[in-house]
């Protein structure tokens, strides 16, 4: 009984009718009906009975495309997706995709649905094209936050071994910070993180500001050190001099791999001198001083050598995808290693006292760009991103 006089409340103060007539005839029991049904359809359970749980089970595989027969499909891998449509390799073939319509109905985290190195179920209606019915599940996957509203994983490339992470020095300057947020993605994702700066030509000599590249071959040799005792492999590269390459190509041979990175470091200049592909190259802007985007999609390109290599654009800024603040300090193991004696088991590392990590930074003992990195990561994660 006071349940119901609490839920005549709820819509004493509110007029639902539509017109007076309407009233005097249903009253206000007419949108407390509607509510009712919707609280018990909410609290059904019939779809957990043994009797009706596979006609629910039907129903939901139909949506999710999850229970399919192979053998009405060709499998092919996503090498790239353009304007007029996802381009998949299927036994040397080339097909045109689109996804079926059931696939773009799905409620999904995810801003695109596939992307480069997805393997695809599909089938094909005309010659040369063909209808994504399936995702087969990723073994890996290289991913950040969206950069309108954060709260989507935008996919960069699936099915990779490992992350070729590209810096450089002078043009556009090394950004350290950057790097570690591929690394860390790279890590979440399940594959190696490969560190390589390039343009370490430009560390010698042709600077006309002399006091900016003594800061800029510092801030290179720190990070260097930084990352070998991290156990981060680093590869420094110069395309004028040709160091590095062959290490490079070594380090690429039979596995598939992601370069990823900053505008205007040079990445399809290397895949172009590795795979000797012709991908437009970008100059930098003077006004700037940072790259311009030259790769405009994702696409993955066979090597000679055994492998496959993907291009992927350039950014200016990088979100590391789902990470939290409690999970940072776990990707930075000598801060890990180090925080283990501070005064608060609990403790940020940036301005409480008793801070071993703080100490440390100060006596030389660990990294300060990686402490810098740690820190803008932890403002970064803290704060609460809207919609823009």
């Amino acid at each position: 009984m006071n349940k119901e006089k609490d839920d005549k409340k709820k819509y004493t103060n509110k007029r639902w009718i539509a017109c007076p007539i309407e009233e005097e005839y249903f009253g206000q029991d007419r949108k407390m009906g509607k509510q009712s049904r919707k609280e018990a359809t909410a609290k059904d359970r019939s779809k957990y009975k043994k009797t009706d749980r596979e006609k629910f089970q039907k129903s939901e595989e139909l949506h999710k495309n999850i229970k399919l027969s192979k053998d009405q499909f060709l499998s092919g891998t996503v090498l790239s997706i353009k304007p007029e449509g996802i381009m998949v390799e299927c036994d040397g073939k080339m097909f045109t995709c689109i996804l079926r319509g059931l696939l773009k109905k799905e409620k999904r985290q995810e801003k695109n649905l596939v992307t480069v190195g997805d393997i695809v179920l599909f089938e094909t209606n005309n010659p040369g094209e063909g209808v994504i019915a399936h995702i087969e599940p990723r073994k890996t996957i290289l991913s950040r936050a969206d950069n309108l509203s954060r709260r989507k994983e935008q996919l960069i490339a699936s099915n990779i071994d490992q992350v070729i992470i590209t810096g450089s020095v002078v043009s556009p300057a090394l950004k350290p910070s950057l790097l570690d947020r591929y690394i860390i993605a790279a890590q979440k994702g399940g594959m190696e993180p490969l560190i390589v700066i390039n343009k370490i030509d430009l560390l010698v000599g042709g600077s006309k500001d002399e006091e900016f590249l003594a800061q800029e071959n510092e801030l290179y040799q720190e990070t260097v050190r930084a990352y070998a005792e991290t156990d981060h492999k680093v590869i420094s590269v110069s395309l004028m001099t040709g160091q590095g390459i062959d290490e490079l190509k070594a380090a690429m041979r039979g596995k598939s791999s992601v370069f990823s990175g900053q505008s205007g470091v040079g990445k399809s200049s290397l895949i172009n001198v590795i795979t000797g592909s012709r991908q437009k190259v970008g100059e930098m802007v003077d006004k700037t001083k940072k790259g311009s985007h030259t790769t405009s999609t994702t696409q993955l390109i066979p090597l000679e050598f055994g492998g496959w290599c993907v291009d992927t654009p350039g950014i200016k800024s990088f979100g590391v995808w789902d990470l939290k603040k409690e999970e940072v300090e776990q990707y930075f193991s000598e801060i890990h290693a180090c925080g283990s004696e501070c005064r608060f088991p609990d403790c940020s590392h940036r301005n409480e006292t008793g801070c071993a990590v703080r100490e440390a930074v100060e006596q030389g003992k660990l990294s300060l760009i990686r402490y810098l990195s740690y820190i803008s990561l932890i403002e970064s994660v803290s704060q609460e991103h809207l919609r823009r």
